[in-house]
């Protein structure tokens, strides 16, 4: 941090800014790769068209009942208008006025992660969730579909410190630097996410035995390694945006097609204009009834083939 200086034929004056005199905390994380740009520009506008399309069907339904409604969003579609697609579905189905229904978003997933995603019927129920949500009393799993070098675990806990960077992207921080002030005037938070590994080249049969890591450095990969194809499941513990494509790359085994980090946009002669991450299950009680609910999604193509061929 430099200070600013002038200086005379006499004595020399030193006016320090109060911005400067902030230490803040350094991101673990690389910044956004300069491939990333391009292409993240196109898959959202290619992602805003196909989104204006979309309609909500009735096989994307997972679960209804008069205070909610759970769907499966697909890959490349935006929280938003699958939100906004819920009145005409419910329409053909409702003898009262759709227009009286007050729907929100219970959860938000990215544009390109598929898989479960609640909805709620009135402010009153989504006040009760999102606290669910926000008290960490919903349960989580997701799937990803990562390259990168076979990791030398069969499960493993990250815990990491969350924020955004002073060019406004998410970065993994240390797990001593949750609290701390970020430039832009937010805080780091805790982050933790508990993989366990499936499938390493169709293969699976993996130890027990479970790590544990608490970040307060960079990750150090070796760009050289041979990359294996690798199937995880996630179990995220907190709910920060990225977490999962954030730690998968701090791993070393960032998300395919997850261009923004590091994922590979091409793969044995293919591109990939996603990254694939499936949010498999949701876990929580109902805000009602209060009785357990227990909602799973398909599993998208690329998770189902690579499952197909299991062998230990």
């Amino acid at each position: 941090m430099a200070d600013k200086t002038h200086t005379n034929s006499h004595k020399t004056h030193v006016t320090i800014d109060p911005k400067d005199l902030l230490n803040y905390p350094v991101p673990l994380s690389p910044p956004l790769p300069s491939i990333s740009k391009d292409i993240e520009l196109s898959r959202a506008m290619s992602a805003a068209s196909k989104s204006s399309l979309f309609s909500l069907s009735t096989n994307k339904v997972l679960f209804e009942d008069e205070w909610l409604i759970v769907v499966n969003k697909p890959q490349g579609i935006y929280c938003e208008n699958v939100l906004a697609s819920v009145p005409s579905l419910l329409a053909d189905k409702l003898a009262t006025e759709v227009n009286q229904l007050e729907l929100h978003l219970a959860n938000r997933l990215d544009r390109d992660t598929s898989g479960v995603m609640v909805i709620t019927k009135s402010h009153k129920v989504a006040a009760k969730l999102v606290k669910a949500f926000t008290e960490h009393r919903v349960t989580k799993t997701y799937v990803a579909f990562c390259i990168g070098p076979t990791p030398q675990w069969g499960k493993i806990t990250l815990k990491s410190g969350h924020g955004r960077s002073k060019f406004g992207a998410w970065r993994v921080y240390a797990a001593s630097d949750v609290g701390r002030t970020l430039p832009g005037g937010s805080s780091v938070r805790e982050m933790e996410t508990l993989f366990e590994v499936l499938l390493v080249n169709g293969l699976g049969c993996f130890k027990d035995e479970e790590e544990n890591i608490i970040v307060e450095e960079k990750s150090i990969i070796d760009s050289g390694e041979k990359k294996d194809e690798i199937l995880v499941r996630a179990y995220p513990q907190s709910g920060r945006t990225h977490q999962i494509r954030l730690h998968c790359q701090y791993l070393g085994i960032p998300i395919r097609g997850d261009v923004k980090y590091e994922g590979v946009y091409e793969w044995k002669g293919r591109e990939y204009g996603c990254h694939e991450l499936h949010a498999e299950s949701l876990s929580f009680e109902h805000p009602v009834t209060g009785l357990p609910v227990l909602i799973r999604a398909p599993l998208p193509v690329w998770a189902s083939q690579a499952l197909q061929g299991l062998a230990c």
